[in-house]
């Protein structure tokens, strides 16, 4: 390592006299780079595992009520329960945490002057549901048991709600009007916005652009008859307005069920098929149980969540950085095998073929290094206007942070310099006698 300095000095002496060829390469490296990390962030976020400590332990139990006709051709149920079945899961508490989940859009009425009255989005949930998903608390904690059991007006606010009505302090124990009626403040939430968004899948899709403002008791959003959410149906309620859709055979409402052990997984697939035979002799399923019990990577699997443009977007910009690594290794080869006198003269010298050999590997990482600067642009266009590849939520995904930008500079490096191995070999085969008897 002590020639380093030497050597960077060939290469950078090396690079500026040709600087046609030279900026040909980078560009050639910048383009494939750039685009290929822009898909990549996208990629990255769409697909990343939204609770990697506790996803293997988290499931979503799906049962099957409805008619042959309106099954899906798959045989898959719905990712989403009727209310009478979530109340009977939460009501039998078969997991060791369990929690109904659907969204809400209540009224929020703050009471500091020259605020106005908002319509945010947050969720009906069971006070289990925050330390299920491990929710990060600012400030206090979820509510307990016995605020479920009586529908309890109480609410866990959202970091930017709370900021927006509080100003940012701790909240606990105030009182915020939400929809008319005074709820108590037990907890804020720090930001918290998983992606995918594995909590509804149902109705999100799997993605959101930011994360829920509040949370109240299921019971709570239930009796103040709060929803927000699509439902899916296989008869239209025989009852109008909320309490119908309570009634109906409709699908609105999603489920989540910690199980730490593979003996309690199969426990919960035994209630859930005893549960699902005891409905239909009640007349209520019409054909054998067809239930599902997964946990969250092969839920979101299932559900496809990763949007099969994404994975495209992504393999063709790998191609386009493989031609563009291709013609990389024909320029440099092109490049270096030009010098083959210089090379032959150095040999002469004395110069050993590792010396040479670590020239040009210097000389490839610095096209990288200038290549993957190019690319850092090139990538920033591309996370701001991906949105003309990809659809609106997808494109959101892209984040342009450090991580991404040092990734852009190590990939750049990483395959310039092993584009340059082969000519870097070639280089340093070089026969020095036969370059001196022609020259």
């Amino acid at each position: 390592m002590r020639h380093f300095p030497y050597y960077l000095q060939l290469a950078w002496r090396s690079l500026w006299r040709s600087p046609g060829l030279t900026m040909l390469m980078v560009v050639t490296i910048g383009f494939g780079v750039g685009a290929c990390m822009t898909t990549w962030s996208v990629f990255q976020a769409a697909s990343g595992d939204p609770i990697p400590d506790k996803s293997a332990r988290l499931f979503v139990p799906q049962m099957d009520i409805w008619r042959s006709a309106a099954r899906s051709a798959d045989g898959e149920p719905l990712d989403a329960l009727t209310y009478t079945d979530a109340v009977a899961l939460m009501r039998d508490h078969r997991a060791v945490r369990q929690s109904a989940v659907y969204p809400i859009a209540p009224s929020v009425f703050p009471d500091r002057a020259g605020q106005h009255p908002a319509t945010v989005g947050g969720y009906a949930v069971s006070g289990e549901f925050f330390p299920m998903v491990d929710m990060p608390f600012l400030y206090g904690q979820g509510w307990n048991a016995a605020d479920d059991a009586a529908a309890a007006p109480v609410v866990v606010l959202g970091r930017a709600l709370n900021d927006k009505v509080f100003g940012g302090v701790n909240s606990v124990g105030r009182s915020l009007d939400i929809g008319g009626r005074d709820y108590r403040v037990v907890g804020v939430v720090d930001d918290w916005n998983p992606q995918p968004a594995f909590y509804d899948v149902f109705d999100t899709g799997g993605y959101t652009h930011e994360g829920p403002a509040l949370f109240m008791p299921f019971t709570r959003a239930i009796a103040a008859n709060l929803a927000n959410g699509r439902t899916a149906c296989d008869l239209e309620p025989s009852a109008p307005g909320f309490p119908g859709l309570q009634q109906s055979d409709c699908a609105w409402i999603t489920y989540l069920a910690e199980l730490d052990t593979p003996a309690q997984v199969q426990a919960y697939r035994v209630y859930l098929d005893a549960y699902a035979a005891a409905q239909r002799r009640a007349g209520r399923f019409l054909g054998p149980p067809n239930n599902r019990l997964r946990d969250l990577p092969a839920f979101l699997d299932a559900e496809r969540v990763v949007p099969g443009d994404t994975r495209v977007s992504f393999l063709v910009a790998l191609g386009l950085l493989l031609v563009c690594l291709i013609n990389t290794v024909g320029l440099l080869l092109a490049k270096f095998l030009r010098r083959s006198g210089e090379i032959g003269v150095r040999r002469a010298l004395g110069a050993a073929r590792s010396a040479i050999y670590a020239q040009f590997i210097i000389e490839s990482a610095m096209v990288g290094l200038a290549g993957g600067a190019f690319g850092l642009l090139l990538t920033g266009l591309g996370v701001l206007g991906i949105g003309a590849v990809l659809q609106p939520r997808l494109a959101a995904l892209a984040r342009l942070d450090g991580r991404l930008l040092l990734a852009t500079l190590a990939v750049a490096v990483l395959c310039t310099v092993l584009a340059g191995l082969y000519p870097s070999f070639r280089a340093a085969r070089v026969q020095p006698a036969w370059q001196l008897k022609s020259d």
